[in-house]
């Protein structure tokens, strides 16, 4: 099932002269796990805003094509009813965290009340979110005691307990150390796991190939490609584009260790490791 459509998807904001989005077309399918890599200013961001609603509704602008989110046309549609299918973390959690509730347990309760969920189904799914992100041993902590890992979880949290079918997270590890990062990319691996539909533009190129299903390269407002972590890691040009391959890519690159079947290199250290051990062999 298609939970994500666009189409020739045009944007310029407003009093720009440039377009920050030319002509973006792509299909997700529901469960894909997409991650989104390019350098600043490629149209990363903006491509996220687009398709949470922001992008025409809170930032206007010049806009054309078609956006569809779990069969809603975005353009057709409010913020507010879009919220309901789809949600977004952005790369802060300080600014994602509302500040006016003292526990973890009542910060995830704050969307479901302004949505009117019915208290026994509140409980219900913010018990299931705090088991899902292990969060649960925080719940009586205030959000701003955290770690800067367990905020960005609590942020992810609060827009699971909303239940939308896709999440967009914007860079959700880009002020968090190594350890808070892995907690973020396994707790997004478990929603993809449970059906959820994700978005997510990362910088951290070797979690992007460990945890994704496919990868879109990012360039100038507009899509270069859009595969899987191997075609998209073994390109010849990725540097042009602002994108560093993984470590384990370039590191079979220089010996010339490929898969013979796909003639594409390794993108993480899992596939490197295989590929290593039969070229060994062949040489013995």
């Amino acid at each position: 099932m298609k939970k994500i459509i666009v189409e020739n998807l045009k944007y310029r904001y407003p009093l720009s002269e440039d377009l920050a989005l030319k002509g973006i077309s792509f299909e997700v399918e529901e469960g894909e796990f997409i991650g989104i890599v390019g350098r600043n200013l490629a149209g990363k961001s903006t491509l996220c805003q687009a398709l949470v609603g922001l992008v025409p509704h809170f930032y206007k602008g010049a806009y054309s094509g078609k956006v569809e989110v779990s069969g809603m046309s975005v353009l057709n549609s409010n913020i507010s009813e879009l919220s309901r299918k789809i949600g977004i973390v952005f790369q802060n959690p300080f600014t994602q965290i509302t500040g006016a509730k003292l526990t973890v347990y009542e910060e995830v309760t704050f969307g479901l009340e302004n949505m009117g969920i019915e208290r026994k189904e509140m409980v219900k799914r913010i018990e299931y979110v705090l088991h899902l992100l292990d969060l649960e041993k925080y719940k009586d902590r205030n959000p701003f005691e955290l770690s800067g890992g367990q905020m960005q979880r609590l942020a992810i949290a609060s827009i699971i307990a909303m239940k939308p079918g896709i999440i967009v997270l914007d860079e959700p590890t880009s002020q968090l150390d190594p350890q808070g990062a892995e907690e973020v990319f396994k707790a997004v691996q478990s929603l993809s796991r449970e059906g959820i539909t994700i978005i997510m533009v990362e910088h951290k190129v070797e979690k992007i190939a460990q945890y994704t299903d496919r990868v879109m390269l990012m360039s100038d407002g507009g899509i270069v490609d859009l595969s899987t972590p191997q075609k998209i890691f073994s390109k010849d040009d990725l540097l042009d584009y602002g994108v560093q391959a993984p470590v384990f890519t370039r590191l079979c690159k220089s010996l010339n260790i490929k898969n013979k079947d796909t003639g594409l290199y390794p993108a993480t250290l899992g596939e490197a490791y295989e590929l290593m051990v039969k070229y060994e062999q062949n040489r013995s």
